[in-house]
């Protein structure tokens, strides 16, 4: 299956975005993903991080349509507030979300996890004991 596909199957929140948009997303996203690493897995891990990414842009709602026209924010920029209140105004900034270093920002859609998933599935990490002889 290519990543279009792959995406279409995955992501149908997206179904009115054009392939043609999907594809530039796509392109965009492919050099952060190892072919080496992820191999027979390699478009399905880009078709995630794809949809994840435009998640997190803001640019689509539920349906897959503008965003910006519903007036709705991106899930990154609701996600780092944690906190509201009117009255007296205060707000409360969510750091751990605001956190994206080290791939933190993956939890923050189902899409993001499925990738960080499958990518625990084929990427083994070195641990150190911390042991220094």
């Amino acid at each position: 299956m290519t990543v279009l596909e792959i995406f279409r199957l995955t992501a149908g929140e997206f179904s009115s975005v054009p392939d043609d948009t999907i594809q530039q997303w796509a392109e965009l996203t492919a050099p952060l993903v190892s072919h080496r690493r992820f191999g027979k897995l390699y478009e399905q891990a880009v078709a995630l991080l794809t949809a994840h990414r435009m998640k997190l842009s803001g640019q689509y709602d539920a349906k897959g349509e503008g965003a910006a026209s519903s007036g709705i924010g991106s899930i990154a920029d609701t996600l780092r507030i944690s906190g509201y209140s009117e009255g007296s105004t205060s707000v409360s900034f969510n750091n751990a979300a605001a956190n994206t270093e080290s791939g933190s920002d993956l939890g923050l859609t189902a899409y993001g996890v499925q990738y960080s998933n499958l990518r625990g599935m084929v990427i083994i990490p070195i641990k150190c004991s911390g042991e220094v002889q």
